[in-house]
């Protein structure tokens, strides 16, 4: 992600408003229009701060213990409605139940809980990831 690891510093990216910016950018490169936004981990920081300003532009929300949950509010989650699947492995227990606890808040949310799954629950149990995923995607509009 940019900014992070590696990458160089994108001063841009240091505030959550810059963020929504650089995703709503990326988006729009790639001519995307309604796209299902899938966030594991890290890029809750871009994710969630694009839901709760833009979450109309998407047609569904995947968050997969994303970070930066807390930093909202449970009134601002409630305004959100974007159908959302909120996605985790069961031997997550840092991130994932802290990231349930606030994104519980979203009106339009279901959840799946993979077991034997950690943090990564897409690589540890791609079968399972994939059904859920896919099961949420036909469902949607």
């Amino acid at each position: 992600m940019p900014g992070y690891g590696d990458s160089p510093p994108v001063e841009m990216l240091v505030t959550a408003q810059g963020r929504v910016a650089f995703l709503d950018h990326v988006l729009q490169e790639l001519g995307m229009r309604r796209p299902v936004l899938v966030s594991p981990s890290m890029s809750g920081r871009f994710s969630l701060p694009f839901l709760l300003e833009h979450g109309d532009w998407l047609s569904g929300f995947v968050p997969i213990a994303p970070v930066g949950t807390k930093d909202y509010t449970a009134e601002q989650y409630r305004r959100v409605q974007t159908p959302t699947l909120i996605l985790y492995g069961d031997r997550d227990t840092g991130l994932a139940p802290q990231a349930l606890q606030n994104l519980q808040h979203l009106p339009e949310h279901h959840v799946v809980i993979l077991p034997g799954a950690g943090h990564a629950c897409y690589l540890d149990k791609p079968e399972d990831f994939h059904r859920a995923l896919l099961g949420f995607l036909h469902q949607l509009k």
